[in-house]
């Protein structure tokens, strides 16, 4: 078992409350208090769990400046009160700041007994979210990337 610090376990929290408020936000037609509520603890609670410092360098990369400030801005136009462009522009810049984090993501679900199995239909596995260097390797037909 991982263990955490206490700061890692309150950001923990924070982020599970954070998404949960967002979820619940875009639930409720797209409520401007939930979102911003939403938006301030994931952001707050990812802090928490990895570092401030580590949060801005993960940020605030030469080559992730597009996706920061697509999330950024996003988060900025839900605070201001238009909820529906703002949520769009976040989970544009979320894909693209966390694209890297997906392939372990799946990888890690194909472990998971039930999911796994899931993953393993003919019309689910056709679509494959790799890097382009794995496809080169293992090619296949219908592939999804998120990598440019």
């Amino acid at each position: 078992m991982i263990s955490l610090t206490d700061s890692q376990k309150i950001g923990m929290g924070l982020t599970g409350f954070g998404v949960f408020f967002l979820f619940f936000g875009m639930v409720l037609f797209f409520d401007k208090a939930l979102l911003a509520i939403g938006n301030i603890l994931f952001v707050c609670g990812l802090s928490f769990v990895i570092g401030l410092e580590r949060t801005f360098r993960f940020f605030f990369q030469r080559h992730k400046v597009k996706a920061t400030s697509f999330f950024l801005g996003g988060v900025l136009v839900v605070l201001i009160g238009w909820p529906i462009v703002g949520v769009v522009l976040e989970i544009y810049g979320f894909f693209l700041l966390f694209r890297g984090f997906f392939p372990v993501a799946v990888g890690f679900i194909r472990r998971v007994p039930l999911l796994g199995s899931l993953l393993s239909l003919p019309w689910i596995s056709g679509v494959s979210i790799t890097s382009s260097n794995e496809s080169q390797i293992h090619p296949i037909p219908f592939e999804f990337s998120f990598y440019d």
